[in-house]
């Protein structure tokens, strides 16, 4: 699949996008819903999901109307059955009595005659193609292409009903493939991977087209931003080589809550927006609806703001990345867009190579260091009875001291980083353990001047090179390209971030260069929210195309939950929750932090908290362990796919989900996952 991949890449040059440095949304075709039309030049619009019960009129309503005074454009609502279905007018008709015109969309899963009914009340319905006509039992079959095609018949045949019944009443319709409920047909002729996402999709899109209804707005969700990010590429390139240019509705499904929820969906949504593509948003979090809107309208914003055309502090002889040839000697994209591949570097030392991105923190403006615990808020808490440090599975692991030496002797693990001519007065193992930061004026008087500066040959060991972006020219990538021992601190001051980043990784990739490089970017006078969002959306975008060996934030967590949700470096516990909707069967919000509180010191594992079997097994795709609504009062327990326990009483769930991570051997007492 890879190698394939790269030949698509270089085949389709960059064509999921209008440009890689300069925001250009692409244009897509118009899709009427209601009053409030998607796609074409229309804005970016906002939606999120109710979790009421569907048959609670006045509840639903009333959570309908926070949404809108929220910012949301649309409201969807769940349809799990007839019932749900039918009372959607009556959902409809109260809001419409209050004032409120919303377009509503009504969610389907496996049950085509509740969709049927909801196409003839409603604006939108938004159906699975792995689970609307299709078959999901966690089953492998081995299909020749003619049971593929006969397959295929037996959709079209249930499908084509619903279609030409939104023909009639002027409905239009989201095709929404989730990652995690690939119906078995797909999953064992494509596999779990964004191919199997795009060719489900692009299935019942091409009945429809074959139907000549073309009101359809397209989705390719996932928990792993990194799966969806591609799956949407690949689905825009799909789309374009057939003609089609249906809007896309982006969101990052099971995102979860609070600082984790953000980040992520700001990675999967922010990259897309970035690339120009999306024309409405969800984000999925754990919370009440009504939260999820301005986390959305603040992502949106960012580029509804923006020009044509980027400002970067960059020289003006720099070449668009659509005439950078890729080393095959073709126009476009350097590196595939729909697959991660890490750009290979240089290992120098505890970064770069294999190595997991690393952390930078900053203690330049300290002052004196004479106690240990100015480390504390770094990740190292000392004990002075033990004289031993404490390490947390979030801690820097460089720190910058600038011009000041600390007093006490760094903890094992902690990189020191020091100003040039401070660096050089280091002696002993402070010294070894270090590396001197270098301006970019420094650097040039030592390539051309060596030992007037210092007098030792600095080259010989690892040093970073701290550089604005605007700094880099030709002259310097020469002098880099022959240098073996530089790390490069990258950091750009411009507002547009991700496009200055992403055109200089370009170069490097051009020239051959191997050095690492570490992306630093500060954001004074940001909000928590604003702060996480950007931040995120800034640099997250890079690390899921495999650019960046390391960052450097002036917020230390926002760092690490930026690989951690990219999945380039685990440090914590992840968490795949749904966001809760008419269907759920517990507390979402309130179960999601009891298991937090019980299992947040599990690095590395990934537990699912699902409100229903239809956002169960198949939708916590990845996921290590699950927790699954099975009716009232009831949950199943899972380890992956596999049912561990069925029906278990939801006051000892918890305790019995513990039980069956032990047995698999992947439970420790919380405090063991310190290091000395």
């Amino acid at each position: 699949m890879g190698a394939d991949l790269v030949q698509l890449a270089q085949a389709a040059s960059f064509d999921f996008c209008d440009s890689l440095i300069r925001y250009s949304r692409i244009l897509t075709t118009e899709v009427k819903i209601g009053d409030v039309p998607m796609g074409g030049s229309h804005p970016i619009r906002i939606q999120s999901m109710t979790t009421t019960d569907t048959l609670d009129t006045m509840g639903t309503v009333g959570q309908a109307i926070r949404m809108a005074e929220a910012g949301c454009d649309y409201i969807r609502i769940t349809a799990p059955s007839i019932k749900e279905a039918q009372n959607l007018s009556e959902i409809k008709k109260e809001l419409h009595k209050r004032g409120y015109n919303i377009p509503l969309i009504a969610d389907i899963h496996f049950t085509p005659n509740a969709a049927e009914l909801a196409a003839r009340i409603v604006e939108k319905v938004r159906i699975n193609p792995g689970n609307y006509a299709d078959k999901k039992n966690f089953k492998e079959i081995d299909f020749s292409h003619d049971s593929y095609d006969a397959e295929l018949e037996r959709i079209r045949r249930k499908f084509i009903p619903l279609v030409r019944i939104c023909k009639e009443y002027g409905t239009a319709m989201r095709i929404g493939t989730n990652h995690g409920s690939l119906s078995d047909r797909i999953m064992s002729y494509y596999g779990d991977t964004p191919r199997g996402m795009v060719e489900s999709a692009m299935e019942f899109i091409r009945i429809c087209v074959a139907e000549n209804y073309h009101n359809l707005v397209i989705s390719m969700k996932s928990s792993n931003a990194t799966v969806m990010v591609q799956a949407y590429r690949l689905l825009v390139h799909t789309m374009n080589q057939e003609g089609l240019h249906f809007p896309l509705h982006l969101g990052v499904t099971e995102a979860g809550d609070g600082e984790d929820g953000r980040i992520k969906s700001a990675l999967g949504i922010g990259t897309l927006l970035e690339d120009g593509l999306g024309d409405t948003v969800r984000v999925s979090l754990t919370e009440e609806p009504e939260f999820e809107a301005p986390v959305a309208m603040a992502l949106v914003s960012r580029y509804t703001r923006r020009g044509e055309k980027l400002k970067f502090d960059l020289s003006s002889n720099v070449p668009d990345i659509s005439l950078l040839p890729t080393k095959k000697g073709v126009l476009g994209y350097p590196v595939s867009p729909f697959e991660y591949l890490r750009r290979q570097t240089t290992d120098l030392e505890f970064i770069g190579g294999m190595h997991v991105p690393r952390v930078f923190a900053d203690l330049s403006k300290a002052g004196e260091m004479r106690d240990p615990a100015i480390l504390n808020n770094f990740g190292y808490h000392y004990s002075p009875i033990l004289d031993k440090y404490h390490i947390d599975d979030i801690a820097a692991d460089f720190i910058y001291f600038g011009a000041s030496i600390p007093a006490f002797q760094l903890p094992g693990g902690l990189h020191g980083v020091y100003d040039l001519l401070t660096w050089q007065k280091l002696t002993g193992e402070s010294k070894i353990n270090s590396s001197p930061l270098i301006s970019i004026e420094e650097y040039y008087n030592l390539r051309q001047h060596p030992g007037e500066l210092i007098e030792e040959p600095i080259f010989k060991n690892r040093n970073f090179l701290h550089v604005l972006a605007g700094e880099v020219d030709d002259r310097l990538l020469d002098l880099l390209k022959n240098d073996s021992h530089t790390v490069i601190i990258l950091e750009s001051i411009d507002e547009k971030v991700m496009p200055v980043f992403r055109q200089l990784y370009f170069r490097l990739v051009q020239r051959d260069m191997m050095n690492p490089v570490v992306l630093k970017k500060y954001y004074p006078g940001f909000s928590k929210d604003d702060y996480l969002l950007t931040a995120t959306a800034d640099l997250g975008s890079l690390f899921l195309d495999g650019f960046g060996d390391g960052i450097w934030l002036d917020n230390m967590p926002a760092a690490f939950g930026i690989l951690q949700a990219s999945r380039t470096r685990i440090s914590k516990t992840e968490y795949i929750s749904c966001p809760s909707c008419g269907r759920t069967l517990f507390d979402l919000q309130e179960v999601t932090q009891l298991i937090r509180s019980q299992t947040s010191h599990l690095k590395g594992v990934k537990i699912a908290i699902m409100g229903c079997i239809v956002n169960g097994p198949g939708e916590m795709a990845d996921a290590d362990y699950g927790y699954v609504g099975a009716g009232p009062g009831k949950i199943t327990l899972y380890k992956g796919r596999v049912v561990m326990r069925k029906n278990v009483d939801s006051d000892e769930a918890v305790g019995e989900l513990i039980e069956i991570i032990k047995e698999d051997g992947n439970w420790i007492e919380a405090g063991e996952s310190f290091g000395l």
